[in-house]
């Protein structure tokens, strides 16, 4: 479609109504502007619930009807003595490959096969080509043969067998994707057109002759194409007049040399590339927990692409940085990649084996498909029905990652900026600790004045707050010892828990324990609890004592128990931590980053002349991972347990039970009066409130290493809970593709369609230095995968430059990214594509050059017209499926057809215009969507991806996805509409066209209104409406008293701009 400039005005005066009608207006025109985004979402084939009863009815329509059509008007020429275009209907297996143009049928789905396009004359060639076309009732027939399935019930040829797909021909390695790279000459065009100084535009025209480009965009349209594909936001006015007005022949090479020196490039570039590497910082399936450190692998890929770091290097360090580079924390983050898949994190023993081999076939398949193009996970099971990859090739590819383990480093990754954090921090700690000791120092002379008054035990219910002899986590946690004697969980937080805590005592006659549950600032919102949301539930709570030097111990019996909150009155209550349901507990959900408390009141006191050893055991089994982060017990003697009363450490209780002799003071040791100071400053809340400043300040302190999530060999694997091994010593062969059905060990190979060297696999295959703790498997993998000459480097480069056409045209010169076999499309262009993938190749793998390349080129720059929006209305009815080369895919790129923004850049160029962006890059995401960052800094946790960014496609990250769709549907209109970020960001681009326009009228204020968000002036239309505009949106807020009318009239309008197709495409 196209989006004239005065688009905006109908957009405008849709809303010069007032009140409820107003509103209703507006969500009108926003439907209507949802409804005219173009919409590239490809038909899907699935395989139908009733699929042997057609398979059975076509046998039967095979047989009498089909066969007899096909033998006596096709086989001539398409199985016989010859086969034009390289189709066979011989055998199902031939029909089903296609010939050189693609495949012919799509099983189950007559509407989407070319071949029942070209029998009803609906594309040419007509078929048949030199006789009578085929009767509608014949037609009819094939049409419904093909809905259920295409079945044969046999060879078409007496003694024609289908071929054996184990085995790779010559005849394979003749498909385009498979040949090496061909010298290509640049066609030499004459002086047809002026503008044919670019390599990239000779090959479109000498393709499209004799039809020439679209005239030229204008500058301002330009500068925004170029800020909004290479950065992702629109250009600010000012950047567009230096460019208007910049008339020298090299105006427009200087900024795009500017855009791809800029580090919004890498921001937004590396987006397109994390669809297709399935990034996500979760596991997926139920659980779906986080994976600590995932974010390095997003930060790695921004940092590689504005270096320009070679792609070769780019995908070496991907699949094994590790073994290239092992001191490098940088490469070993890039290793990401092929962690990035689901993974089941609740494995059973009779589960382990298959989800390995799961696991790996995750890394193969999304590696085939980023960078080959090829889905060599269809060959799991069976050879592959389409692209000759055999069963057994897939399994000697799959053995690259046998050992091959998901695991957390601490690396150091940014050593100068560790540097400068911690220099600040350090400033910041001295004012803190100055402050804190002359406080201290002015307390000194009352502490005195204390002592020299008795120091007298406190009276009434006091807590003797224990210090534990030792500690237990059934689960593999560790336990750290604070000052006050409560207790850090760190480490493991196990699926359930049960933690055992022992400590001796010298008090009698014992009536009840307090356990605390304290917030800590290492645990999500403060805690108490190690859970996802800061919770915790405790099951249920036993607790047992002996003499003090006994073995026998016996339990204590709990008579009832109080907290200062409760979950609910229920389940979730302390009660329930007494019963003996191990999903009923004590929670506090939602009173979280705050201390909490439970009393345990003993059924009979527990008195032991000699004193008393405890056993106390806490169970978590209520919910996954809702462990107690950082407990503290106490107890109470003599007196009714209450959860008031003073905590008293044992230490300080000992020493004051001394308080009533004789010169108490003067007799104090060192030790003690340090005992007793401590626990006296305690009670000052001065002091306390100094001591957590100091605290919080020191949890503060930046580490000199970070956690990173590596994909590597020879360290410690990222534990599930897994009943078995976390993967095994060898690959075999499967039947099947079944565990149950082992063959032979599988030994590392690759693709024998893309291998031409008298060697094999050995050419590549590289044995690491005895002593190394990686396989040099996955190297291997990584120079057969970059070697233009003998291995597959000739299809890599194809893949990645058809990958940046694809995103500087909307289109790919392969329509199809992610599949250059036969199921996929053929290119357009085939000697551009590999004149393209030459140039990256003797460029270095440099992808900036090709940026440079294609950007420059006349092709890029013209306008848009009438003839590419049908082209792409062509290619969603083609479903981007492989049809012949037709007029569309030669003329395709002579002009422009305008392009949605992805959900990322849309939100990010709303941010840019009403000046929120927040531009600090790298580092921990967030799933805020108040966060004014980058859409590319949103946490991409797989259960909870961004509502904002799905509604306008983001793909789910479960697969590799190079293409996203485009969908047209309501909630993108209400999002605009109705979103609280949308009015939020609007309200704020109407105060910056305030400031920039300071005590200017309406015209002043609509023409910056459109150059901050469409990058030009407002035509004479467009202002009178928007005038009208404002002054009815006015008068209606006025007429409801609502304050600052003016200022909400002119963020409605503002609102309006954003919801524009002008505002939400690239032209």
């Amino acid at each position: 479609m196209s989006t004239p400039k005065g688009s905006a005005d109908a957009h405008v005066r849709s809303r010069l109504v007032p009140g409820a009608t107003r509103l209703r207006t507006w969500a009108s025109a926003l439907f209507c502007m949802a409804a005219s985004f173009v919409s590239a979402a490809e038909p899907k084939v699935s395989l139908p619930a009733d699929h042997a009863e057609r398979m059975a009815r076509g046998l039967s329509t095979f047989s009498q009807h089909v066969r007899p059509v096909l033998v006596k008007s096709c086989l001539s020429c398409h199985g016989g003595e010859k086969t034009k275009g390289g189709f066979d209907l011989a055998t199902r297996e031939a029909l089903l490959k296609g010939g050189t143009e693609g495949a012919a049928i799509v099983p189950f789905s007559a509407k989407d096969s070319r071949l029942l396009k070209l029998v009803r004359h609906a594309e040419e060639p007509h078929m048949p080509e030199k006789a009578d076309k085929l009767s509608p009732e014949a037609i009819a027939r094939l049409a419904s043969w093909i809905d259920d399935g295409a079945p044969y019930d046999g060879p078409l040829i007496a003694g024609r067998v289908a071929k054996d797909k184990s085995k790779v021909t010559d005849e394979d390695r003749k498909w385009w994707a498979f040949q090496p790279l061909r010298p290509v000459t640049v066609p030499q065009i004459g002086n047809r057109q002026s503008a044919i100084g670019n390599p990239l535009d000779r090959f479109l025209l000498a393709k499209a002759a004799p039809r020439q480009f679209a005239p030229p965009a204008d500058k301002r349209t330009l500068i925004r194409r170029a800020y909004l594909d290479l950065h992702g936001i629109p250009p600010t006015p000012e950047a567009v007049d230096d460019f208007v007005k910049d008339a020298s022949p090299d105006a427009w090479p200087k900024l795009v040399a500017r855009l791809l020196d800029s580090p919004r490039f890498g921001e937004r570039w590396a987006r397109h590339w994390l669809d297709v590497a399935r990034f996500a910082e979760s596991s997926g399936f139920e659980h779906d927990y986080d994976r600590p450190g995932a974010f390095h692998y997003r930060d790695f890929v921004i940092k590689a692409l504005n270096s320009d770091l070679p792609f070769d290097q780019f995908l070496r360090w991907q699949l094994a940085g590790d073994e290239f580079e092992p001191d490098n924390p940088l490469a070993l983050s890039a290793t990401g990649f092929l962690g990035a898949g689901v993974f089941p994190t609740q494995i059973t023993a009779n589960e382990v084996e298959r989800t390995r081999y799961d696991a790996m076939d995750d890394m193969l398949s999304t590696t085939g498909s980023a960078f080959l193009g090829l889905t060599i996970g269809c060959a799991r099971c069976h050879e592959h029905k389409y692209d000759p990859i055999p069963n057994e090739d897939y399994y000697r590819m799959l053995s690259t990652f046998t050992t091959t383990v998901r695991s957390v480093l601490d690396l150091e990754m940014e050593p100068e900026k560790h540097r400068e954090a911690k220099a600040k921090w350090q400033a910041e700690a001295a004012p803190l600790a100055a402050e804190f000791k002359r406080h201290e120092a002015a307390l000194a002379p009352k502490f005195d004045a204390w002592l020299a008054s008795g120091a007298a035990m406190p009276t009434g219910g006091v807590w003797t707050v224990v210090e534990l002899a030792s500690t237990k986590s059934k689960a593999g946690a560790t336990f750290k010892k604070l000052d006050d004697l409560s207790y850090l969980a760190e480490g493991a937080n196990g699926a359930s828990d049960e933690y055992t805590f022992s400590f001796t005592t010298q008090q009698r006659r014992l009536t009840g324990l307090r356990l605390e549950a304290l917030a800590h600032a290492s645990m999500t919102k403060g805690g108490p609890g190690r859970a996802e949301n800061g919770n915790f539930a405790l099951s249920k709570i036993l607790v047992s004592a002996a003499a003090r030097g006994s073995t026998e111990t016996r339990p204590v019996a709990l008579a009832k128990a109080v907290a200062d909150f409760e979950q609910n009155k229920a389940s979730l209550s302390i009660a329930s931590s007494l019963d003996d349901n191990p999903k009923t507990g004590w929670a506090v959900d939602p009173h979280f980053g705050k201390d909490h408390a439970a009393v345990f009141t003993f059924a009979e006191p527990v008195d032991f002349e000699a004193g008393a050893t405890f056993t106390v055991r806490l169970q978590f089994e209520v919910n996954t991972k809702h462990n107690l982060g950082r407990p503290r017990l106490a107890l109470m003697a003599d007196a009714e347990p209450t959860l008031k009363g003073e905590d008293l450490p044992a230490k300080v209780a000992e020493v004051l039970r001394k308080a009533k002799q004789p010169d108490f003071a003067p007799k104090l040791s060192a030790a003690e009066r340090a005992t007793l100071l401590d626990w006296w400053l305690r009670k000052d809340a001065g002091w306390r409130d100094r001591q957590a400043k100091i605290t919080a300040h020191a949890s503060r302190e930046p580490g000199v290493k970070t956690q990173v999530l590596v994909c590597a060999e020879g360290n410690k694997p990222l534990r599930m809970h897994t009943q078995g091994a976390d993967f095994f010593e060898q690959t075999h062969f499967l039947r099947r593709g079944s565990t149950d059905q082992k063959l032979g060990v599988a030994p590392q190979g690759f693709l024998q369609v893309l291998t031409r060297t008298t060697e094999g696999d050995k050419h590549w295959q590289w044995q690491p230095p005895a002593g190394a703790k990686f396989s040099g498997r996955r190297s291997s993998l990584a120079n057969w995968l970059t070697d233009v000459d003998s291995g597959a480097g000739a299809l890599v480069a194809r893949v990645a430059v058809n990958r940046l056409w694809q995103h500087h045209f909307g289109r790919g010169l392969v329509a199809t990214p992610d599949d250059f076999g036969r199921t996929g499309a053929l290119p357009s262009h085939p000697e551009l594509l590999d004149w393209l993938a030459g140039e990256l190749v003797r460029g270095g793998w440099k992808l900036k050059a090709v940026h440079r390349l294609i950007m420059e080129s006349a092709a890029y720059r013209v306008g848009s017209s009438q003839y590419s929006v049908s082209s792409v209305q062509s290619a969603k009815g083609a479903g981007g499926r492989s049809d012949k080369v037709s007029s569309l895919n030669t003329e395709h790129f002579l002009s422009r057809a305008p392009r949605r923004l992805e959900g990322e850049a849309l939100r990010d160029a709303m941010l840019a215009v009403s000046g929120q962006l927040d531009a600090t890059m790298f580092g921990p995401g967030t799933k805020d969507e108040r966060s004014k960052r980058r859409s590319i800094y949103f946490t991409m946790k797989r259960s909870q991806l961004i509502g904002s960014m799905v509604v306008f496609d983001q793909p789910e990250p479960l697969v590799s996805q190079g293409a996203r769709p485009t969908t047209t549907v309501a909630p993108q209109a209400l999002l605009l509409m109705n979103g609280p970020q949308v009015r939020e960001w609007a309200e704020a681009f109407a105060r910056r066209v305030e400031a920039d326009t300071p005590g200017t009228e309406t015209p002043a204020q609509v023409n910056r209104a459109y150059l901050l968000a469409l990058s030009r002036p407002a035509n004479a239309k467009e202002q009178a409406s928007a005038a009208a505009f404002l002054a009815s949106q006015t008068a209606s807020y006025e007429a409801e008293k609502k304050p600052n009318a003016r200022q909400l009239a002119l963020a409605d309008f503002c609102q309006v701009l954003f919801g524009l197709n002008e505002f939400a495409y690239e032209n």
